[in-house]
């Protein structure tokens, strides 16, 4: 009788050390796919047996009730986080419990960019990457309503950084995060303003800061741009800056301003109107909010462009003009 449970011990350890190398073997294999990649979504709330049976129903060639074995036996099913997976060739169960566990989903990104309009803006979503394109058939009204926003125009309201999004991801949600950037921004610039600023709101501050950073060419002189624009608020002078006359003839711009162009009444004419534009025209940076409610000292009026990027300022008409001749007439 001895021998006899001797053996069957010895059988069942055998049995025991051979599951234990199956399974060794199993977690470090690589897992059959479906295709050269599979695109795995878990949603929020989803329980480890569910994860196990949606990577199945994904394009994994794996047993359910195996995987959610693993999950468990490991003590890690309940570190899983939901979001969009890409599974790769030669992904092992270790590997994908690894990267469940870790939350590494598979990311893209949007960039947008300083001084980009709205109309590049929507341009951008439209071909962004796995990016799902909610908005590409509304308008802009409705797109401000959907993101809580009902009669504010799009322009400007977003802030120009880079956005990662999982794949599938709608494109209402990174503007959501751009528009509630830009919140921020602004609300921590304005908090910054100088006593004496010609901006009166947040609004005000934010059409500026856009003006501002379509007539920069070198950081260095953003600040001092500021301060002519509010300079000439100040004392009811039109700003006559080129982007606002640019930005009001939309589309049909052809890459050449005319005379004509700034006889032509819009309302973002500043030659023929004073005051601040009805809206900003770009997405001004952080540098810009900042110039826009802290300029520099200085009874600047204007300015002209050096040809180097950097522009020399110039308290009044005639040193203007001397300075138009140098730098702009070779005089």
């Amino acid at each position: 009788m001895g021998r006899f449970l001797k053996t069957v011990f010895v059988l069942a350890l055998l049995a025991a050390l051979g599951v234990a190398a199956a399974g060794w073997w199993w977690l470090r294999s690589p897992l059959p796919l479906s295709g050269n990649t599979v695109d795995l979504s878990i949603e929020p709330g989803t329980l480890p047996r569910g994860v196990a049976l949606a990577v199945h129903d994904a394009g994994v060639d794996v047993d359910p009730r195996l995987l959610f074995a693993w999950f468990r036996v490991s003590g890690q099913a309940h570190k899983i986080k939901a979001g969009s997976y890409e599974l790769e060739p030669g992904i092992t169960p270790r590997r994908l419990l690894d990267k469940l566990a870790r939350g590494e989903e598979s990311l893209r990104a949007l960039t947008l960019v300083e001084g980009w309009n709205w109309r590049q803006v929507r341009a951008a979503l439209a071909r962004s990457d796995q990016l799902k394109a909610d908005t590409a058939n509304l308008a802009d009204a409705d797109i401000m309503k959907l993101l809580g926003r009902p009669g504010v125009p799009p322009e400007g309201r977003f802030f120009p950084d880079t956005y990662t999004y999982s794949k599938g991801s709608s494109d209402v949600k990174v503007l959501q995060r751009a528009l509630r950037a830009m919140d921020k921004r602004l609300a921590q610039a304005w908090a910054q303003r100088k006593p004496d600023s010609v901006v009166k709101t947040p609004e005000e501050a934010l059409i500026l800061a856009s003006i501002v950073e379509k007539e920069t060419g070198k950081a260095a002189d953003r600040t001092l741009i500021a301060a002519v624009f509010q300079n000439r608020l100040k004392i009811g002078m039109p700003l006559q800056t080129d982007p606002t006359v640019i930005y009001g003839i939309g589309e049909r711009f052809d890459g050449n301003l005319r005379r004509v162009d700034l006889q032509t009444d819009t309302p973002f004419n500043t030659y023929l109107r004073v005051g601040l534009p009805p809206t900003p025209i770009a997405m001004p940076g952080k540098a810009s909010l900042l110039a826009a409610v802290q300029p520099a000292p200085g009874k600047f009026l204007y300015f002209v462009a050096k040809g180097d990027g950097t522009s020399q300022f110039s308290e009044n008409l005639d040193a203007h003009n001397r300075a138009v001749n140098k730098y702009q007439r070779g005089q």
